[in-house]
């Protein structure tokens, strides 16, 4: 069975409340249902860990970005599958690999959910880290919660997500290149997909074409969506590939387009950010700014953030931790104000073999999550 799925679906939910003992007397509804979950939760004891490559496939070969060579047609990832003495499995991809998640694995065997984890914040023993996305899918079909309203929302939020997945795949093949008409075939089949925003890698004069050469495709490809793709929202990705006057040329370059985000388009630092800043202010420039997928330095990107220089903190959910995602989205949640603080999410359209996808929908742009238990996944037998 193949279903569809995007890679990244995975958005953190709000409000983490501390680890407390919860059997107390005079309780409220709140104490009551933290009873509650843990009551059922402590009924289940990890007995079994098994660990499988879950292969992804692209339905293209996904190209070159600034900085990295051609991505291929997929990857083959790990996941981690925590089995109940119960029966209930718990699936996700995990913090670790080699000997340290082998070592998490021994640890947890044997243990009650409850020593674990808790619904109200995630992992609550630093041990179990590497298996934070399985132990969250493992609850909720515990609770028989999809993990949404395990994290307080009885309806999910319905998000924007856009396509990841347009690289500089105008330069290939390497002795015969397609074009910028390859980059318009490839938004239109994610626009039948269901996307209605794009992001385009930029940053070809880093490495893959001359500087100047390199710029002037940039400029040629955003224009060119632009253009055929009206009703769309334009992104841009340079992964640190360009430095504050490369970026200044190219925002000038695409003239009235409508950037909707402008993400990494050098490393993080004070500097060139406030002087961007600075820069789009003067020319009334409004497109957002965001940073943190690569090698981030989180303190750094919360300082800008809390100075308005950055506008969106976007480091990779798996990568970073569901856990440590639920600890960080409230203190963004204050800087935006309490409006919202997911305005789009990533999604990289895949199919796969060996592994049931769930009912996730992407329609007219917009993601509605799952509503089975869990993140609504499985694997499939082999």
């Amino acid at each position: 069975m193949k279903r569809q799925n995007f890679l990244q679906l995975l958005t953190a939910g709000t409000g983490a409340a501390a680890a407390g003992k919860v059997f107390s007397s005079g309780v409220g509804p709140q104490d009551s249902k933290k009873v509650d979950q843990a009551s059922k939760l402590a009924n289940h004891t990890i007995s079994e860990i098994e660990f499988r490559e879950v292969k992804l496939n692209y339905p293209r070969q996904v190209g070159k970005n600034a900085q990295l060579d051609i991505h291929g047609f997929g990857p083959t990832i790990d996941v981690g599958i925590i089995h109940t003495d119960k029966g209930i499995p718990g699936l996700g991809m995990l913090q670790a690999w080699g000997d340290e998640r082998e070592q998490a694995g021994k640890y947890i065997k044997g243990k009650a959910i409850p020593e674990l984890f808790d619904p109200s914040v995630g992992i609550i023993d630093d041990r179990a880290e590497a298996f934070d996305i399985p132990l969250h899918d493992l609850a909720g079909k515990i609770l028989e919660q999809p993990v949404y309203e395990l994290l307080g929302r009885k309806t999910p939020f319905i998000t924007n997500c856009y396509s990841g997945m347009i690289y500089f795949d105008d330069l290939e093949p390497a002795d015969n290149p397609a074009g910028v008409d390859k980059i318009i075939e490839e938004c239109k089949y994610d626009y039948d997909v269901g996307y209605r925003q794009f992001k385009l890698k930029i940053g070809r004069g880093n490495k893959w074409m001359p500087h100047d050469e390199g710029m002037k495709r940039d400029i040629e490809v955003t224009r060119l969506v632009a253009e055929n793709f009206p009703d769309c929202d334009i992104l841009v990705d340079a992964n640190n590939g360009y430095n504050l006057e490369d970026t200044i040329t190219y925002l000038e370059g695409i003239g009235d387009v409508d950037l909707f985000w402008f993400e990494e388009p050098f490393h993080e630092n004070h500097r060139d950010y406030l002087e961007l800043r600075k820069w789009m202010l003067t020319n009334g420039i409004e497109t957002f700014l965001s940073d943190g997928e690569a090698n981030p330095d989180h303190e750094l990107l919360m300082d800008l953030c809390q100075k308005r220089i950055l506008d969106f903190h976007l480091t990779d959910i798996a990568g970073y931790g569901f856990t440590a995602w639920r600890k960080l989205m409230p203190r963004l949640t204050h800087l935006a104000g309490g409006l919202g603080n997911t305005p789009t999410i990533e999604g990289v359209t895949c199919d796969s073999d060996d592994i049931d996808f769930g009912d996730y929908e992407l329609n007219e742009g917009k993601l509605t999550p799952s509503s089975e238990p869990g993140f609504g996944m499985k694997l499939i037998s082999r």
